[in-house]
């Protein structure tokens, strides 16, 4: 494919009904008619023709019959998550490992841990693309750990935090496979104009404690996020693409077979691994090329950036709480515009990327690095002493 733009599909007679008044920060789905901004939202033919029927779940009911500990518990859930996404979750949500992650982050919230990302963005990416418009699914693995950074979608930050080097790469091989690409200004990192067009970015943890890289990990998160692929699975039955950058998130994907959808492998973005075929994987226009087969012209994915879509406040008036009980004040999550050198009185901490990073990709990389440094020492030591041994020779000559 030629061009980045999605074309805009003609107006929609029927929009997706709205979530619920504290379960979408966003509101409801809004159409636009042809001609309107790449990569706004909007409701198209594929959209519909891809929906399953009006689901049935009637969430009011559901609440109505937790536990008073329960509704404790899953008070984020029940006031962030999406309902498109909570009717096919609510049995996986009140399963014992995941209340015993809930009282796990409870734990931490008490303990006065600061957690990324700002909790009512934990499950952002549900609001922005809800399960009936998903078509492709990007897979990270651990949310960003510094101020600033983590709003609930895999690979973004929010502004006018820069993007990290990961996603600096990701904009590298954008712009091979489409030159009329151009990265955000000022070096943004805000991944939403592609979340609204139905691009799942998904993390493998959906939390983690302040400057503690895979802090929330082993704790419930990994079961919750692969409960959500095999959703998308068995769900979105016109087909998904699946881009699985490093092995994580490649094992993540094992089960998805036959020809109902596509799973793109690459190795991961990451500086340590992307030079190890990333660049030229093809993988933005593999996918829209797979989608346009299967949706038409509409389905494809504008990954164009460059638009107006800031990140919109939640419409509540007090913080999200993970519990009743739980009592934090926004200046604990940080606005969203505030960079980390513009705290008062507080010192600036440069956060690595890399921190804690367990990419199988990126330890082979370290692994092959240092295997080079080794050999190339080797070679200068051996240079040395043949070195010294002609100088030997040479002075046993002159002896």
């Amino acid at each position: 494919m030629s061009s980045l733009k999605r074309k805009e599909p003609p107006t929609s007679a029927s929009q997706p009904k709205r979530n619920g008044s504290l379960t979408s920060f966003f509101g409801p789905p809004k159409t636009t008619a042809s001609g309107g901004n790449p990569g706004s939202l909007t409701t198209s033919a594929a959209d519909n023709a891809a929906a399953p029927p009006p689901s049935k779940f009637d969430k009011e009911k559901w609440v109505a019959s937790l536990s008073e500990e329960q509704r404790k518990l899953l008070k984020l859930e029940i006031d962030t998550l999406d309902p498109s996404w909570l009717g096919q979750l609510k049995e996986e949500v009140t399963s014992p490992s995941f209340l015993e992650l809930k009282r796990f982050l409870q734990k931490e919230i008490d303990s006065k841990q600061t957690i990324y990302p700002p909790l009512e963005d934990v499950y952002s990416w549900s609001r922005h693309c809800p399960l009936h418009k998903v078509r492709v699914v990007i897979l990270g693995q651990d949310p960003y750990h510094g101020h600033n950074q983590a709003h609930g979608l895999c690979f973004s930050v929010r502004p006018p935090t820069p993007a990290p080097p990961s996603l600096k790469n990701i904009y590298i091989a954008i712009k091979k496979e489409y030159p009329s690409f151009s990265p955000p200004p000022k070096n943004s990192g805000l991944l939403t104009p592609w979340a609204d067009q139905g691009v799942l970015l998904l993390n493998t943890c959906l939390t983690v404690r302040a400057g503690q890289a895979n802090s929330h990990a082993n704790h419930g998160w990994e079961k919750f996020t692969q409960k959500v692929i095999d959703t998308v699975v068995k769900v979105r039955t016109r087909g998904v693409v699946f881009l699985a950058w490093g092995s994580p998130a490649q094992k993540r994907c094992e089960k998805i077979t036959g020809g109902r959808h596509l799973v793109l492998k690459s190795v991961h973005p990451s500086p340590l691994s992307a030079h190890r075929g990333f660049f030229d994987c093809g993988h933005f226009t593999k996918a829209n090329e797979w989608l346009q087969s299967r949706y038409g012209p509409e389905g494809v994915i504008d990954w164009n950036l460059n638009v107006q879509h800031p990140i919109k406040a939640p419409p509540v008036q007090a913080p999200v709480k993970v519990m009743a009980s739980q009592d934090r004040t926004p200046e604990e999550d940080g606005p969203v515009t505030e960079l980390p050198e513009k705290k008062i009185g507080k010192p600036i901490v440069q956060q690595d990327e890399f921190d804690g990073e367990d990419d199988e990709d990126a330890i082979a990389a370290l692994e092959e690095i240092a295997k080079q440094e080794d050999d190339a020492k080797k070679k200068a030591k051996s240079k040395v002493d043949e070195t010294d041994k002609i100088g030997e020779h040479e002075a046993e000559k002159t002896d």
